[in-house]
């Protein structure tokens, strides 16, 4: 028996031209599911004159491209800047705005929530919020499923910003916000097994591993270094790629870089990517000359390029979740050195496709990525090796247990639905 197509609302804080790893991991989940015939109404951000235009210029992927779906639709909430990140939205700042009628009018079988937290109680306090819970409401009234998507460590995040000190006066309370967080839905979704883990232990309600967060193997290929952005610089290369933001611990890549040039003097770090920390990091990289470029936002075939001609990937954050970019730089066929943190061990094996470093700690960083550069054997063995240890995650095999858990709980939905018609009739 063949499945029927679905309706499905997804909800999301962050979308294109909003540059994060949320808005790309929503916009290739909506295709996908288009592509497999389902009906998608996509709920998200707004873009306007408040944002740089810079944010607006970029060429990514978005609503252009899922327009030509005659199976999909949207609606854009009003938004404005964060007030420390004018490049990207508050979360569903419009107070006056209510999802109740929107799907009321859609009708979906489920609902799909990416980023969640976000989206509601105290992280969306944090990020300048109003702490909306989008279609929890209808779901209650309708008896709808919804599932919650989770992105982003979100306690790491607000220790990272308060600090251990004013982190540990929050302390006690942090389980019951967990909780408040993630018993409004059917089921809230993991892609790490570590992350589950801990939000388990912080008393997350009906939390499951889905490893939902895949990358599409194909694009992202070693044999991308056709497109290599500097040819004929043969200068080894340590390649980051992320937000330039505090949490991502882009500082830290400078202060491991005299470490590193120590030992390999003709070392070159490339810092891609945009964020409020630009200044600080240019700043603070003149001193090494053309050792380090920050090189700024890359798109398209440079990106890829950058990913496959890179010697090493590095990855410093402590907050991340299952990161995008270390999994495309081991498509890429690129060895991997990131600091130890939920998740990251469960795509760098240390030995085989990368290694783990302390957290927070340059010279043990520093150390990892001199082991690799300067012993050519391990060098090519991580190479080969860096490739088949994501392929598992592929795109459309991690969307196809997405789609199998979507159905799963339409179906208990149902049951249920018939399980009380029968009872009250």
């Amino acid at each position: 028996m063949t499945n029927q197509p679905l309706r499905i609302a997804l909800f999301t804080g962050l979308y294109a031209p909003f540059l994060t790893g949320v808005s790309v991991a929503v916009h290739q989940r909506v295709r996908w599911l288009l592509e497999q015939g389902h009906e998608v109404f996509l709920i998200h951000p707004e873009f306007n004159d408040k944002y740089p235009k810079q944010v607006g210029n970029r060429p990514m992927p978005g609503l252009e491209e899922l327009q030509k779906f005659p199976n999909f639709s949207s609606y854009a909430f009003p938004t404005q800047p964060l007030i420390f990140y004018k490049s990207l939205p508050q979360p569903l700042s419009y107070k006056h705005w209510s999802d109740t009628k929107l799907l009321l009018n859609f009708q979906p079988d489920i609902i799909v929530v990416e980023e969640s937290a976000q989206m509601r109680g105290a992280y969306s306090a944090f990020l300048q919020g109003y702490g909306r819970a989008v279609g929890v409401k209808y779901a209650k009234q309708t008896k709808t499923p919804i599932i919650s998507v989770f992105h982003t460590d979100i306690v790491g995040y607000i220790k990272y910003y308060l600090g251990s000190f004013f982190f540990n006066l929050l302390r006690p309370i942090i389980p019951l916000i967990v909780k408040q967080v993630s018993n409004a839905y059917t089921v809230n979704v993991f892609s790490s097994r570590e992350q589950l883990t801990k939000y388990n232990n912080l008393q997350c309600q009906r939390g499951e591993y889905l490893p939902y967060q895949g990358i599409n193997c194909e694009k992202f290929h070693p044999r991308n270094i056709c497109y290599d952005p500097i040819p004929g610089d043969r200068r080894p290369t340590i390649l980051f790629v992320g937000r330039i933001t505090a949490e991502k611990n882009v500082t830290q890549l400078i202060d491991a870089f005299p470490y590193i040039v120590a030992k390999i003097p003709d070392v070159h770090l490339v810092i891609v990517g945009s964020g409020p920390l630009d200044e600080q990091i240019k700043k603070r990289a003149q001193k090494f000359k053309s050792g380090i470029t920050i090189w700024g936002e890359s798109h398209g075939t440079e990106l890829l390029g950058w990913f496959a001609r890179a010697d090493v990937f590095v990855n410093p954050s402590v907050t991340e979740n299952f990161c995008t970019t270390n999994n495309e730089a081991l498509a890429s066929g690129t060895p991997v050195v990131a600091a130890l943190a939920p998740s990251t061990a469960e795509q760098v094996i240390p030995g085989h496709n990368g290694f783990l470093a302390e957290p927070n700690n340059p010279a043990d960083f520093a150390q990892k990525i001199i082991a690799i550069l300067e012993n050519p054997e391990l060098k090519t063995a991580m190479t080969q090796n860096a490739r088949p240890s994501i392929l598992d995650f592929d795109w459309s095999t991690c969307q196809e247990k997405f789609e199998e858990k979507l159905y799963q709980l339409v179906a208990l939905s149902n049951k249920q639905k018939v399980k009380v018609n029968s009872s009250n009739s």
